[in-house]
């Protein structure tokens, strides 16, 4: 039989006599597919010079090995040693002295099993299949790559807990068109809410019933730290076994290496979390509360308003009004398939997964990526990959990024590098076989720190030049979750090979990007000053260019070409000098028709990563807002609003005045009291603030104190956003403030920076419009 399958999860299992089998359960188009790879090693190496120092310990252990064509870095001949399972491959490396090179010992035996095919999330499965029911299953077949893309069938799971006793209200479920919720309780059922008249009962019912949906994927908010992780307990304390996957096979539970988190394999269905996905898609919230996300994306919320007394109302809502707690309960279930399906981001997982190689639901991951897609080619070419350093740390300068001159301007133009980064190593070969190879040639191309880098032999390059088509591809074809999930992992190459966690860490490597991009970006000043244009600002991989004397309908025209001519002169520049063909592209990216750059606060001194611009889209008017208070979440609804408004104002040269002493006048009447409120993150939790205690945490201690004496849930710890007021008698919580606004703190330290920064342009400030005498701040 030949099938085609979309991976979803994938397992090493023990047996019982020693050896190891590797389990992937796919989603086909005809059903559920499970494959399994009968007795595969797990595989590591070691130099051939070793071989007298590792055969004890291999043979102890009932391992073995064999010479392979293939060398390390130094070019010593190298041995493959092979375990009958990973616990045996991990208790020899356990063993071996730091100083003796161990390679590849960390990858996993079933990445490594389809790495060295090249399946990229989705395979080809042919061999002798036998029908289960419910799924189909392989043994030892063939699986190569495939493209295909799958239907996945996900189901939205969310649970209401009693904080205070720690047990189990409902489970709700929403799939497509099924919807319901299982409950303690002994109310007559419906077709959506159905009672049960004890925990072991509704969990018992809800997996019989999940069986039965039989769905690929389980998304939900927090649902691993908090949903899968308190019925695995739950579970646990009923005696019942928590068969969550694919033929009733138990969730696996692992943790991280510092015990702060949880994470959780559902045989042969994949968990996303929305949380997690929205993260790795690179969206951006001041909250990632579900509330907060849904009215972002959805523009509707919980069903319950009062956020802090959720805990609370939950439980009074079990006691008397089971129904309401139902409806609350499923509506979180549709809440989070809305919001996955506005976002796509079922097609952003599954595009990163065939990008990648990684499982669908692993967050992160960007070493690992990098691992799966270079390490088989680095193999072809005859290599192993070095060991981590043991003591490296990094130092590799960041981006450049240029002086900025203050100043309120008109026709600014951003002309951008087009991912400078990668097509920085995709012009001067940075890659580590590259520079590994480097040494036998007479002429390589030079590098920094004293790298250089093969004309020849190269792995990276050519990956972004295959990824760099795809994207232009499925940006060609509308396909944006393909598009971003290719440009998050081009982008992530020069950082992965920053991190001293990366096997292939090394400054000249990544000094051979940045370095090379302060490079780029000073003679790209330089060559736009010669022709006449200050360049203003530039930062990595941009230039901020003023066309001072240029008429508003030539600076498309003035931008296009001063386009053409940076490209052109890279193109020459680089073949005459270094000989290399440029895959540098600038791009004439935005013009903006008015353009503030700030001066640092009490200073004359441009400052670095903050502006606002104004340009026209469609004839509509946009605002940008870089590094200033209006995308700060620690600035006040208040702030970023009276910011927004007043550069439109003097951006479309429309009075002011007037709107800032309205705006003062409000504040101080006690009118704008609802947009005074201060968020700000606890990066420890709140015993861990010693010294230099800040406001928020002040607050969060006080908020913390009274929920205690009221009998209510633990307030916010790490990692939790804090919202409070600034009074007469300093930072209160929001939800208990008692003593009264401070409003002067308000107009002094909120509304004057803002307006100051703009308005000392036009020689005034806030204090000369209001007649206010403002304190020191």
């Amino acid at each position: 039989m030949r099938t085609e399958g979309f991976l979803l999860t994938r397992q090493w299992l023990e047996r019982d006599d020693g050896k190891q089998d590797l389990v992937f359960w796919l989603a086909g188009a005809e059903g559920p597919i499970r494959v399994v790879q009968r007795s595969q090693p797990s595989v590591c190496f070691v130099r051939e010079a070793d071989r007298s120092l590792v055969t004890p310990d291999i043979t102890r252990l009932g391992g073995w090995y064999r010479p392979v064509e293939l060398r390390d870095f130094d070019g010593e001949p190298i041995l493959a040693c092979y375990f009958n399972s990973q616990r045996e491959l991990n208790q020899f490396r356990s063993r071996l002295p730091r100083s003796l090179p161990l390679y590849e010992a960390d990858v996993r035996p079933h990445d490594r099993f389809l790495m060295e095919r090249f399946v990229m999330g989705s395979s080809v499965v042919e061999g002798e299949a036998v029908d289960q029911g419910s799924f189909v299953s392989f043994d030892d077949p063939q699986m190569k790559p495939a493209d295909f893309l799958p239907a996945l069938k996900l189901a939205s799971l969310d649970i209401e807990t009693s904080w205070t006793e720690g047990i189990l209200y409902s489970i709700a479920v929403h799939c497509g068109d099924a919807r319901i919720v299982f409950m303690v309780g002994d109310e007559a059922s419906s077709d959506w809410l159905v009672f049960e008249p004890d925990e072991a009962a509704v969990i018992a019912r809800f997996l019989d019933w999940f069986e039965e949906l039989d769905p690929d994927v389980i998304i939900g908010w927090n649902v691993v730290g908090f949903d899968l992780r308190f019925l695995q307990r739950r579970c646990e304390a009923l005696g019942i076994p928590f068969g969550l996957g694919r033929d009733r096979q138990v969730v696996r539970w692992r943790s991280s290496a510092d015990g702060g988190r949880d994470f959780a394999t559902v045989p042969g269905r994949a968990v996303l979390d929305g949380i997690e996905t929205l993260r790795s898609a690179t969206w951006s919230f001041e909250s990632f509360s579900l509330e907060s996300v849904a009215r972002a994306l959805l523009g509707r919320g919980k069903l319950i308003e009062d956020v802090d007394a959720r805990a609370d109302e939950i439980q009074e809502m079990f006691r008397t009004d089971k129904r309401k707690l139902a409806e609350y309960n499923l509506e979180d279930c549709v809440l989070v398939t809305e919001i996955f399906e506005h976002a796509e981001l079922e097609r952003f997982a599954v595009a990163r997964s065939h990008m990648t190689g990684l499982e669908i639901d692993r967050p992160g991951g960007s070493v690992a990526a990098f691992d799966f897609l270079y390490l088989p080619r680095l193999h072809r070419a005859g290599h192993v990959a070095p060991a981590p350093p043991a003591d490296a740390t990094g130092g590799a300068p960041g981006g450049y990024v240029l002086d900025s001159k203050p100043g309120l301007y008109e026709n600014v133009i951003v002309l951008d590098f087009k991912s400078l980064y990668p097509s920085i190593i995709r012009t001067f070969h940075v890659d580590p076989l590259a520079l590994v190879r480097a040494a036998s040639e007479e002429d390589p191309i030079p590098g920094f720190l004293g790298g250089t880098f093969s004309r020849t032999d190269h792995i990276l390059p050519t990956l972004i030049e295959s990824l760099w088509a795809q994207r232009d591809v499925a940006k060609r074809d509308g396909n944006a979750p393909l598009s971003q999930a290719i440009k998050i992992i081009m982008n992530s190459f020069y950082g992965v090979l920053g991190t001293p966690a990366c096997r292939f860490f090394d400054a000249r490597l990544v000094s051979s990007i940045t370095l090379r991009g302060h490079q780029i970006l000073q003679e790209t000043r330089d060559l736009i000053e010669a022709r006449g244009f200050p360049v203003i600002y530039g930062d990595t991989d941009s230039v901020f260019v003023l066309l001072d004397g240029v008429d508003s309908n030539d600076v498309g025209a003035t931008g296009a070409r001063l386009t053409r001519e940076l490209n052109d002169w890279w193109r020459d520049q680089l073949q005459t000098t270094i000989g290399v063909e440029s895959c540098l592209e600038v791009e004439f990216e935005t013009h903006y028709e008015k353009f503030l750059m700030p001066s640092i606060r009490g200073s004359e001194q441009g400052s670095k990563k903050r502006y606002a611009g104004m340009y026209r889209e469609g004839g509509d008017v946009r605002l940008v807002f870089k590094g200033l208070e209006t995308v700060r979440s620690d600035w006040s609804p208040l702030a970023r609003e009276f910011q927004q408004e007043l550069y439109r104002r003097i951006f479309l040269d429309e009075p002011y005045e007037d709107f800032v002493r309205e705006t003062v006048r409000q504040v101080t009447a006690g009118e704008r009291d609802a947009d005074l409120v201060l968020r700000r993150r606890l990066r420890r939790n709140l015993d861990e603030y010693t010294r230099n205690v800040p406001p928020h945490v002040r607050a969060a201690r006080q908020a913390e104190s009274i929920r205690r004496d009221r009998g209510l849930p633990p307030g916010p710890g790490r990692g939790s956003w804090v919202e409070y007021v600034m009074t007469r008698s300093g930072p209160e919580p929001r939800a208990y403030r008692v003593s009264p606004i401070d409003y002067d703190f308000y107009v002094e330290r909120q509304l004057a920076p803002i307006a100051d920064a703009i308005l000392s342009l036009k020689s005034t400030s806030l204090a000369g419009l209001t007649d206010r005498q403002l304190g020191l701040f």
